[in-house]
């Protein structure tokens, strides 16, 4: 059995009245890329959202189970700080720096902007920046400025950003939105080596890339857990496809 990251136990979450999410209960495994999907307002940002701190639901628990932390009792920054990482879906990056230098900005010695540029950044960490740089396929773009990259490129470079704080849980929000085919499908091949060293956690749209990179799948409908499983056994259940009967296999998401 694997073992679990991070566990999640009857969230709930209620907007002026309107339920988002309901008794929703789930766990992420070691090393595991677990999608979250569903049509829009299914709840899944929302999910994210409960996740990091950003939203606090009516009832529930989200435990870290390497420190068995309920991570609801705990401000937004701490929750950064015991090794959860969340990218949203547009890239926050500091477009008149390298790509080194965005990476060095995103050191865990940095207290901000200001203190991270006067940060003497040491030899391991410089280190860990080329190694996780090479991961993403920007090692040969460290000099460049962060404006002329890809959209892509841009997408990976806040991906790596987040890697150098070294999380043991990676939010992503719609990491391939905007990308060709061939910028998603090496989207998927990053995000298998970067789950060699955390668990993943991926809200997304595009059900190809579902099937390339999923291990599990989480399906929302209305803010309640519809059926999770492995990609295979969630697209053939006779519930998914009822419920979304008339939108086509490829809306489920």
């Amino acid at each position: 059995m694997a073992t679990e990251v991070l566990k999640l136990n009857n969230i709930s979450v209620e907007f002026d009245g309107f339920k988002a999410l309901t008794n929703v209960s789930t766990s992420i495994a070691e090393h595991e890329i677990h999608f979250f999907i569903g049509p829009n307002g299914a709840g899944k940002t929302t999910l994210l959202d409960v996740i990091c701190g950003k939203t606090r639901p009516k009832n529930g628990q989200v435990t870290l189970c390497s420190n068995h932390k309920n991570l609801l009792e705990l401000p937004e920054y701490l929750i950064v700080g015991q090794g959860v990482g969340r990218k949203f879906q547009a890239p926050s990056l500091f477009v008149n720096l390298t790509v080194y230098e965005n990476m060095e900005l995103s050191l865990k010695g940095g207290k901000g902007v200001f203190a991270s540029l006067f940060h003497n950044t040491q030899k391991t960490e410089r280190m860990d920046i080329l190694r996780i740089l090479k991961r993403i396929d920007l090692l040969d773009k460290k000099d460049e400025m962060a404006s002329g990259l890809s959209h892509g490129e841009k997408q990976w470079l806040e991906i790596g950003m987040l890697l150098v704080q070294k999380p043991e849980l990676l939010l992503l929000d719609e990491p391939v939105a905007g990308m060709g085919k061939q910028e998603t499908k090496k989207t998927g091949l990053i995000l298998r080596e970067i789950a060699k060293n955390c668990s993943i956690v991926v809200v997304e749209h595009d059900m190809e890339f579902v099937r390339q990179v999923a291990d599990t799948v989480t399906v929302l409908h209305e803010g309640k857990v519809l059926v999770e499983g492995n990609i295979e056994a969630v697209m053939e259940n006779e519930t998914v496809k009822d419920v979304y009967l008339g939108r086509g296999g490829e809306e489920v998401a």
